[in-house]
């Protein structure tokens, strides 16, 4: 048509967007500057990025630092620690853990790699499906935290924890599981509120089998 600007098809976006956008991109050019820093912590919460496609929400540092403390607790000395999706948690851990405490990090995230032979890749639709270096019943605690609010979701990961532990299971997930929780894992709600660093629409908790920290 006449008199039409050859760039009146392209998308043009807004100034709060595009304000959005920098800020974005300034952000996360930072982050990698830090990374390169004297100061930088791989164990840091936060230190791998959230990837929301995969259903990756950290918890803050204050709720990250209570769990890892209650698992610590928990497992005792020289004890043994799986954190199944829950990697703030495991990174806080590293963070407070001697060299007598053994953690691993099952996960689906292989950015987690980067913490050598503590990863194991884990694919919730494959519970059993596990590196020969978890054996069966060997771990004094699991802690878990389920990807998704679904009871499909739920039930595969619970087959994983009955595989590790040997008794003690500390799960994170939604308030809305909370029947189902019990149904199948049959724990109970702890007092304490579980906190991420971004507001979710879901009220998170903790649920446990033995008497924890955590309803203090």
């Amino acid at each position: 048509m006449e008199g039409r600007d050859e760039d009146d098809d392209v998308p043009q976006l807004s100034a709060h967007t595009l304000a959005a956008l920098q800020e974005f991109y300034a952000e996360q050019e930072q982050r990698e500057s830090l990374k390169s820093g004297p100061e930088y912590d791989q164990f840091s919460v936060g230190a791998v990025e959230e990837d929301w496609q995969l259903s990756q929400f950290w918890y803050d540092d204050e709720t990250a630092l209570r769990l890892a403390k209650e698992a610590l607790e928990a497992s005792g000395e020289n004890g043994r620690i799986a954190c199944v999706s829950a990697p703030s948690t495991y990174q806080k851990l590293k963070g407070l853990a001697g060299d007598n405490v053994s953690i691993s990090l099952l996960e689906y995230d292989r950015r987690f790699s980067v913490y050598g032979d503590d990863f194991v890749f884990y694919d919730y639709n494959n519970p059993l499906d596990l590196s020969d270096r978890l054996q069966p019943h060997s771990y004094d605690i699991v802690l878990a935290d389920p990807p998704y609010l679904s009871e499909e979701c739920l039930s595969k990961t619970a087959e994983t924890i009955r595989y590790l532990a040997k008794g003690k299971i500390l799960l994170c997930t939604g308030a809305v599981m909370e029947d189902l929780v019990k149904k199948i894992l049959g724990l109970k709600m702890c007092k304490f509120i579980p906190r991420h660093t971004r507001s979710l629409a879901n009220e998170f908790r903790c649920y446990s089998n033995y008497e924890t920290g955590l309803d203090s």
